[in-house]
């Protein structure tokens, strides 16, 4: 018996126009079950030498363990950024709601 595994993908968007367009993709591929899109973010950070602060967005996805690779390719694929933020967080399955992840596990099937 295959032990199903979960995992929360942070990222962050520089707009909620571009975040949305790319959840609505990434939703639509079964890539994961759905997207959350947290507007008005201030990010500080350094890139390229210099310290920069920028308004963006974050985006929490939610999929199971084996889709998060490929869901990390199509993120990639869509990401204005040349090095976009993606972090991939394992779940708890034991504390986590069973009905939810039943949920994530339905929508992100590989369907043949």
């Amino acid at each position: 018996m295959t032990i199903m595994r979960f995992t929360w993908i942070y990222t962050t968007w520089p707009d909620p126009a571009s975040a949305e367009t790319a959840a609505g993709a990434l939703v639509e591929a079964e890539l994961c079950a759905c997207a959350n899109i947290l507007p008005g973010m201030t990010s500080v950070y350094r890139w390229q030498g210099e310290i920069e602060t920028a308004q963006e967005c974050v985006m929490i996805l939610k999929t199971t363990e084996t889709r998060a690779p490929a869901l990390r390719d199509r993120i990639m694929a869509l990401h204005p950024y040349d090095t976009p933020c993606i972090l991939a967080l394992p779940v708890e399955a034991a504390a986590s709601a069973p009905e939810f992840l039943a949920w994530i596990a339905e929508q992100t099937a590989v369907r043949t």
